[in-house]
């Protein structure tokens, strides 16, 4: 699990490029690269799934389970 720190951190950085991007100003090196795409679940930083939200080790987990739609195995 991520710090509890790290975590809020993050998020408010994501929001603060959100209302940035929505707002059109241009400003350089306005937040524009600072917030990190978090796992959903987890908080994991690191193999981060941008379709999924997730990342790759709960992927996996939800996938074999089978509670992800539309996912299935490549090889049997």
């Amino acid at each position: 699990m991520a710090k509890k720190s790290k975590i809020s951190k993050d998020s408010k950085l994501l929001a603060k490029r959100e209302a940035y991007v929505k707002s059109g100003e241009r400003k350089p090196n306005r937040v524009s690269t600072r917030g990190v795409n978090r796992c959903k679940i987890t908080g994991r930083s690191r193999g981060y799934m941008r379709f999924f939200g997730l990342s790759r080790l709960t992927f996996r987990e939800l996938a074999v389970r089978g509670e992800l739609p539309g996912v299935v195995k490549a090889s049997k």
